[in-house]
C-alpha cells in the first residue's frame, strides 16, 4: 500500500532528490513548480497514487510489466504536467525503489548511478525535443522495480532467455534453455566510449554483483538485443574498433528480417526522422551508419549472447 504521506518529495529537498537523479539543471525549476501543482491538485494525487501502486506492485519480480492508468478525460492540466507526469511517478516511487535496494544490500552508489538514468533520459528528451521529458517512460520502469542495474560502463537487467536465444543456448550445449534466467545487456548514452576494458570491468562487477544480490537466481549467461549486434557494421569498421570487439564477444543467435533503419539513427544522431540526406558524417560510426542508409541498404535488430 502506497503511503500517501510519502508520494512525493515535496519542498527544500526536492532539488536535492533532482540533482542525485543527475535530473538535468535546465529541468529542475520546471520539475519543482509542477511537484508543487501535484501535490495541491486532489485529484492529481489519486492518479499519482494509483500509478505509483501500479508501478511498484510485484517489485523485483522478473518481466512483469506495468500499465500504468491512462490520463483521465475531463482532468484539466498544464500541458508541462502531463508531459512530465511520468518522472513525478518516478519521483514518488523511489521511496519504494530504495527500499527494496536496501533489502537487497544494493550499494548506495550502484542505487544512485542506476537510478540517474532518470537525467539521461530527460537528456535524451532535451536533445531531441528541446523541452523536458521522456522519450520512453517504460524504459525506466525496471530501473524503479529493482530488475535493472547500472554496474560500470553496462546495464545489466535481470531476464529470462527467449524461445530462439534460448535454443541457440541449448544447442550450444549449455544446460539452459527459454525461460531460463539471463542478463540483458544495455548500453547506455553519454558514458564515454564502449571500450574492451570498460566492458570486462563492468561484467566483472555483475558477475560479483548478482552472485551476492541475487544467490537465488544463477545466471550464467548474458544475452543483449541491439543494432550494435548487426554483424554489417564490420564491413565499416575496422578489427580493433570498440564496437567491433564488443560485437565479437556475442554468438549471434540470429537477426531480426525487419529493418529498424530509425534505431541507429536516433542513438547515433539523437533524432529517428532525420533524413538520410542530412545525417553528419564525422566519426567513424556516423560515417557507416549514414553511409550504409545512403547506399540503400538497411540496419537489422541482432540478437546475441555469451556465457558469463
Amino acid at each position: 500500500m502506497v503511503d500517501e504521506d510519502v508520494l512525493l518529495p515535496v519542498g527544500d529537498e526536492l532539488p536535492e532528490v533532482l540533482l542525485d537523479l543527475a535530473v538535468p539543471h535546465e529541468d529542475i525549476n520546471e520539475l519543482v513548480g509542477l511537484v508543487r501543482k501535484a501535490a495541491a491538485d486532489p485529484d492529481v494525487r489519486a492518479l499519482l497514487e494509483e500509478s505509483v501502486k501500479a508501478l511498484v506492485r510485484d517489485m523485483g519480480s522478473v518481466g512483469f510489466q506495468p500499465e500504468l492508468p491512462p490520463w483521465p478525460e475531463g482532468l484539466v492540466s498544464s500541458e508541462g504536467l502531463r508531459r512530465l507526469f511520468p518522472v513525478l511517478v518516478l519521483l514518488a516511487a523511489l521511496p519504494h525503489t530504495r527500499a527494496y535496494h536496501d533489502e537487497r544490500g544494493v550499494p548506495a552508489d550502484i542505487s544512485r548511478r542506476t537510478l540517474a538514468d532518470l537525467g539521461r533520459q530527460l537528456a535524451v528528451h532535451r536533445r531531441w525535443h528541446g523541452s523536458a521529458g521522456l522519450v520512453k517512460p517504460r524504459w525506466l520502469w525496471p530501473h524503479f522495480r529493482g530488475e535493472l542495474y547500472q554496474l560500470g560502463r553496462l546495464q545489466f537487467q535481470r531476464a529470462r532467455l527467449g524461445e530462439r536465444t534460448g535454443e541457440a543456448v541449448r544447442a550450444a550445449g549449455l544446460p539452459l534453455g527459454p525461460g531460463d534466467p539471463c542478463l540483458s545487456l544495455h548500453i547506455p548514452d553519454f558514458r564515454g566510449p564502449l571500450t574492451p576494458g570498460a566492458c570486462d570491468a563492468s561484467l566483472a562487477l555483475a558477475r560479483d554483483f548478482f552472485a551476492r544480490r541475487y544467490p537465488d537466481e544463477p545466471y550464467r549467461v548474458a544475452g543483449c538485443h541491439s543494432w550494435l549486434l548487426d554483424t554489417q557494421l564490420q564491413k565499416y569498421l575496422p578489427e580493433d574498433s570498440n564496437l567491433v570487439r564488443f560485437q565479437r564477444r556475442f554468438r549471434i543467435a540470429y537477426r531480426e528480417t525487419e529493418a529498424e533503419d530509425s534505431v541507429p539513427v536516433f542513438f547515433v544522431f539523437g533524432d529517428p526522422e532525420l533524413p538520410v540526406e542530412a545525417l553528419l558524417q564525422r566519426t567513424a560510426v556516423e560515417r557507416a551508419v549514414a553511409g550504409h542508409l545512403l547506399a540503400g541498404e538497411h540496419w537489422y535488430l541482432g540478437h546475441g549472447w555469451f556465457e558469463l
